[in-house]
């Protein structure tokens, strides 16, 4: 009887817990944000703060990779295109931010954009980039727009100091001279705004690839 008792209150704990667990799914489906790692880098726009809220409250106890990873993305292009206006704000922000892709990222390590993201709001804080950014290469191939942006944060970076990050940034470099009319202006910017290492890197690259375009760069 003892032990017909015990089996009732297993199957009875467990579907509970599996009922819990559907009904989380289902609600972080309703209230996950729409908005990806690789939008931060389109220039799409960041969910508003209550969405965000809502979602960060399932996200402190989820385990679901895509709702940890949207919403890491989220809070990243929040702090990343509406910084508060106190540097002491903007800093806690940033750690936050950082601390959201970061949880993601333990979940779910498989995200390039995500990767990209941690070190971008690691370059807005000035911290160290070079390890993020060399997973964003590591973990997979990523859209054009993500490319540039990755071009923009090893060229301005110490990352275009590291050998075997140079050797992966000229795929992207590539890839934007690819389409040179969209990006020509943007890559004479990244060049302008490099650091010495980045500007090697930028003018090696485009004199095989483009030995027009790398002419045209010498100017800036």
């Amino acid at each position: 009887m003892n032990r017909i008792i015990l089996l009732r209150v297993v199957g009875i704990c467990t579907a509970t817990a599996l009922a819990l667990h559907a009904g989380m799914a289902f609600y972080g489906d309703l209230i996950r944000p729409n908005f990806r790692a690789s939008d931060l880098f389109s220039g799409e726009i960041p969910p508003d703060k209550a969405k965000l809220a809502a979602a960060g409250g399932l996200a402190s106890f989820s385990w679901d990779g895509d709702l940890l990873a949207n919403y890491a993305a989220a809070m990243a292009a929040d702090v990343l295109h509406r910084p508060s206006t106190e540097a002491g704000g903007r800093a806690s922000d940033n750690k936050a931010a950082q601390g959201a892709v970061v949880a993601a990222l333990k979940v779910s390590p498989i995200r390039p954009a995500l990767w990209l993201t941690l070190g971008t709001l690691q370059a807005q804080a000035g911290e160290a980039v070079t390890p993020a950014v060399k997973m964003s290469y590591l973990t997979g191939s990523v859209p054009i727009d993500v490319a540039f942006s990755r071009v923009q944060i090893v060229t301005s970076s110490a990352a275009a100091t590291d050998e075997e990050i140079k050797l992966l940034a000229q795929s992207d470099i590539r890839s934007a001279l690819a389409n040179r009319s969209r990006y020509e202006p943007l890559l004479i910017a990244a060049y302008v705004q490099a650091t010495p290492q980045g500007k090697s890197l930028l003018l090696e690259t485009t004199k095989v690839t483009d030995p027009k375009f790398n002419e045209i760069m010498r100017r800036y």
